[in-house]
């Protein structure tokens, strides 16, 4: 009876949860309803798995509107009819400048149209054409001349809302979707506080009087009938890559074979053929051979193209994937548990995720797009967080800045606000997870065997890619698995470092970055990882992953793969972590262990730390069968479910260890241990995938130090800002130079230990500016004055007066200062237009400007300005200068003392203790540039807060624990730099200008 029924993913709109829709229908005696959101179909394959819950037959359909303004709504009769609705709808969201006409330009087959009373009322309508009365239509029917055309009329009864508070929100969302007050919203912009659903006695009540349009509308829905299969969910995505399944097998075990020679050479062990055989029949029995082909054909090209790629994930542990070349990890070297991978009762597909550099990335996707059929990719709901709908709500009632910021900080008595503000909260609260827009998932593609539209509508973002409107864990539930392509900057690093080395050192042979046996021997890198030299290393950087691997001390590549995973949240949160430290560095506490857990995990000591130890836990300990093992997998894969997963299978464990007759208190610590990877652990395998790329930056970093410093200034780093990758340049002796017209390029360069910042680094340059200078530099040779360049490169005033503060000039041994003077004299302020090259140049004037010098003072202010940071030692900024000596290396010698040090604030990390409280992990940097870490403790962190990036001076309790130091704050101020020295001739610090580096500070006070 319910032909128009909107969710919130009527963006913007709407205000009913799917399954809630669901739940309000089966209690008021609905049977059947028509879900038709607003221009999207984001919500209808959701509605048609959980319809047999509520016992509710859905309908599916769209209805199509310009803003809020209704046109008609399209209802499909099958699921040809709604590929044909998807279709349709498609065509505008890919085109946003196409308007949504009054009716459809052509019929759209196995559809019913229906318009809305007042919109149709003057249309003669074709044979699967009705008009829609509303409640409020029923008196004007009595004398219209459709009254005597009644078969052509249905009931049109809209749901928006559940009710009042329902529609309060509405008419908010819709306020903010007009970016008005809510005063101001036009009523044309808002439904009716009548559109909510009605007992179905009651509706039939509404239309008494013309019995025949509740006929019309209960046979109209009658002839609709949707099916999507989500009990059996057999995959969907392409079936085959060749001519059939069975040419697929056959291409799929060439390439395995073929690929023996590259990974074993002639040193081919029997167990690889066996577990060769074990991994084909597996795959082929659960139709997962076109899976691994379309990767494999995805990465050919990106190794024709010379892309750098990790392939990660619970791929890994594949020996077929191995040899294919999708991962580099050899699962027999690490005795990887295939069963993790695939197992004869995991439904989906595994999982590979593959990494390019950002830089190649789109490329890869064009060639998908290009290269299968059936293609899109997945959106992501970006929801209302509660700051910003704080925010939003807090504009719509016209609340000032002042008190906007007063709510979102958190820090109010509820009972003290206004009317006002407590609404805003309120409703703030109410919508919070709402979804607010559609995104793009991070890596997400879909290539399926039948059109995307047979699932769903697309829309186009401006990456120019067709994208779905359901989710990842929408489309795994029908049966479409997503392939992950992914970015990220450390591939783009690694590939941009081993160019830069071939030509900052043309006479070395070329660098094979794939060498990673060699890289697992390597002294050097073994030094590195000892002692937690990692910074700009893959993974392997964070401050906490610096501590980590200071503390177990690992310089292989098993307790690199270890740690890689017993960092994640799992184990941290279950205790194991500190367990696996003590195990790792004491082997006398190894016979803690419990025997089985010992046996189960001897590589690391009885301690559960990869996916897999869960899944052997649960299988060898906990007896559960392997059906009932995946089942924990998924529970652990964080796809929202976990929880449920993991609840399913609780009882039966305990069950089962009882009948053992295994400790309660010992079976109930494990099970909170398993409990505690849900949603954050690691396979082994994807663990030893970021392995291997740690190895390949590690050898760079040891080698090539500079070089790979340079690489990752211009791929914007990493974990840290691009400042501290130039301090680290600077500690490994790199000689760090702003930005020059004549050495400098778009991205930073480095010639032998000198490294010039790109100009992109500068703010406000604009890249055309760039573009000229480079051009006419590459065209014409260096530029030797001033006027050279001015006569040459066509610049706005406020564009030479960025590149002259940041002394891109100085090859002129002129002062910026006078420099700057000239250029205003020299340039005038009209448009810039691309210049004429002329044969002779006309003379300039050169005028008399007074001596005007500038400090190198100046210069840091300027720096700091421009680049973000200064390039000097920012200790010289301090307004006193300071005269403790203490360093971060002397503490190690003062464990459990009370120090003073300062230090220049690196990074911050913010949590939360058990019970909610606020406290802080940060680094900072000593005058040597080494590192110090902190703890702030809840009371502390509330009374000496951060203010901001600078220098603090840090008192606290020194802390060791396995040779790492920590100072556990207790004060915390930030010190007073120097007046801006452009604005003012005061300074207390007249040693800045014997402009010191970190070195001579080292050589001062050894």
């Amino acid at each position: 009876m319910y032909l128009n029924c909107h969710t919130y993913y009527s963006l913007r709109y709407g205000t009913i949860k799917p399954e809630q829709l669901l739940a309000i229908a089966s209690e008021n005696g609905v049977q059947t309803l028509a879900l038709t959101d607003i221009n999207t179909t984001s919500a209808c394959l959701d509605i048609v798995r959980l319809s047999k819950k509520y016992k509710v037959k859905p309908v599916l359909g769209v209805d199509f509107r310009n803003n809020a303004q209704q046109e008609f709504i399209l209802i499909a009769k099958n699921n040809q009819g709604f590929q044909n609705i998807n279709e349709y709808l498609s065509k505008f969201l890919h085109n946003l400048d196409l308007k949504i006409p009054e009716r459809p330009e052509h019929i759209i087959e196995d559809c019913f149209v229906i318009y809305p009373y007042q919109k149709g009322k003057d249309f003669k309508l074709k044979p699967n054409e009705f008009l829609g009365i509303a409640p409020k239509d029923l008196n004007q029917l009595k004398f219209s001349k459709w009254n005597t055309h009644r078969e052509k009329l249905v009931v049109l009864k809209t749901v928006s809302f559940q009710n009042k508070k329902g529609f309060n929100t509405h008419r908010l969302l819709r306020a903010i979707d007009n970016n008005t007050l809510l005063s101001k919203l036009p009523k044309a912009e808002e439904g009716s506080s009548e559109d909510i659903m009605l007992p179905y006695d009651a509706l039939c009540e509404r239309y008494s009087e013309f019995p025949s349009l509740i006929n019309n509308t209960e046979d109209l829905l009658d002839n609709c009938s949707i099916s999507f299969d989500f009990e059996n969910p057999i995959p969907k995505n392409q079936r085959f890559l060749t001519k059939n399944t069975n040419s697929d097998y056959e291409l799929l075990e060439k390439l395995t074979y073929d690929g023996i020679a590259y990974r074993y050479g002639n040193d081919v062990k029997p167990k690889i053929y066996q577990r060769i055989e074990k991994e084909l029949n597996i795959i082929k029995q659960k139709g997962f051979v076109s899976y691994f082909l379309i990767n494999w054909k995805i990465l050919e090209y990106a190794r024709s193209k010379d892309y750098y790629y990790v392939g990660r994930g619970s791929g890994a542990n594949s020996i077929i994937a191995y040899l294919l070349r999708i991962t580099d990890v050899d699962p027999i070297e690490l005795d990887l548990y295939f069963e993790r991978f695939i197992n004869l009762f995991r439904q989906n597909p595994p999982d590979f995720d593959i990494d390019f550099s950002w830089k190649d990335r789109d490329d890869i996707t064009h060639f998908i797009f290009e290269n299968f059929k059936h293609t899109a990719l997945i959106t992501v709901y970006n929801t209302f967080k509660f700051k910003a709908s704080v925010r939003e709500l807090g504009k719509v009632f016209g609340l000032p800045k002042s008190e906007m910021d007063i709510l979102t900080r958190g820090k109010y008595n509820i009972h003290k606000l206004d009317r006002l503000s407590q609404l805003v909260i309120k409703y703030a609260k109410y919508i919070q997870g709402f979804p607010n827009y559609l995104g793009i998932h991070a890596g997400g593609i879909l290539i399926s065997e039948k059109p995307i539209h047979y699932y769903g509508a697309t829309f186009m973002p401006p990456k120019g890619f067709a994208t779905t409107q359901f989710d990842m864990v929408v489309a795994e539930d029908i049966g479409l698995y997503k392939f992950d392509i992914l970015s990220q900057r450390g591939l783009g690093k690694i590939k941009e470092a081993v160019e830069i080395v071939s030509y900052n050192h043309p006479n070395q042979p070329a660098l094979d970055i794939h060498d990673i046996k060699r890289f697992k021997q390597d002294e050097r890198i073994k030094y590195l990882l000892r002692n937690a030299k990692a910074i700009g290393c893959f993974y392997v950087e964070s401050p906490a992953m610096r501590m980590l691997l200071k503390k177990l001390q690992v310089d292989n590549y098993l307790g690199l793969v270890a740690a890689s995973s017993v960092i994640r949240p799992g184990v941290a949160k279950s205790g194991m972590m500190r367990q696996y430290i003590l195990r790792y560095r004491y082997p006398e506490r190894r016979k803690e262990a419990h025997p089985v857990l010992a046996e189960i995990m001897p590589e690391t000591y009885g301690v559960m730390v990869y996916q897999e130890d869960v899944i052997k836990v649960a299988h060898h300990f906990g007896g559960l069968d392997l059906g009932e093992s995946d089942m924990l997998r998924r529970g652990m894969s964080g796809k929202f479910r976990s929880r449920e997963e993991f609840l399913k299978v609780k009882q039966k464990f305990f069950d089962n260890c009882k009948k053992d007759g295994k400790p309660f208190d010992l079976v109930a610590d494990i099970w909170r241990q398993i409990e505690s990877f849900a949603g954050y652990a690691f396979a082994k395998g994807h663990s030893a995938s970021y392995a291997v790329e740690s190895y390949q930056s590690l050898f760079l970093k040891a080698y090539y130090p500079l070089e790979y410093m340079t690489a990752t200034i211009n791929n914007f780093g990493g974990f840290y800002s691009t400042e501290f990758y130039v301090h680290e340049a600077r500690m490994y002796d790199g000689e760090i130079e702003a930005p020059c017209i004549n050495q400098s390029y778009t991205q930073t360069i480095i010639k032998g230990k000198t490294i010039y910042l790109g100009f992109m680094f500068l703010q406000s340059l604009e890249s055309k500016t760039i573009e000229r200078i480079l051009s006419e530099r590459q065209n014409y040779g260096l530029f030797n004055s001033l006027d050279d360049f001015i006569e040459r490169v066509p610049i706005p005033i406020e564009q030479i007066g960025i590149l002259i503060k940041i002394n891109a000039f100085r090859f002129t041994k002129i002062n910026k200062r006078e420099l700057l003077w000239e250029a205003h004299l020299k340039i005038s302020k009209t448009v810039i237009q691309d210049h004429i090259v002329t044969l002779f140049r006309s003379e300039r004037i050169n005028y008399s400007t007074p001596e005007l010098p500038s400090t190198a003072l100046e210069n840091a202010f300027d720096e700091i300005e421009l680049l973000g940071f200064p390039l000097c030692n920012p200790f010289h900024l301090l307004e006193k200068e300071s005269t403790t000596r203490l360093r971060a290396k002397h503490l190690t010698k003062l464990e459990d003392k009370y120090v003073k040090i300062e230090g220049y604030l690196v990074t911050t990390k913010n949590t939360k203790t058990s019970n909610g409280k606020l406290m802080h992990f940060s680094t900072f940097l000593d005058r040597n540039g080494d590192f110090i870490d902190t703890v702030h403790f809840p009371p502390v962190a509330s009374k000496f807060p951060f203010r901001g990036k600078g220098i603090y001076e840090i008192i606290g309790k020194v802390m060791v624990e396995f040779d790492c130091v920590t100072i556990e704050v207790s004060k915390l101020e930030r010190l007073a730099i120097i007046e801006d020295p452009r604005y003012s001739i005061k300074s207390l610090n007249p040693t800045f200008q014997r402009k010191r580096s970190f070195k001579d500070l080292k050589k001062a006070h050894g």
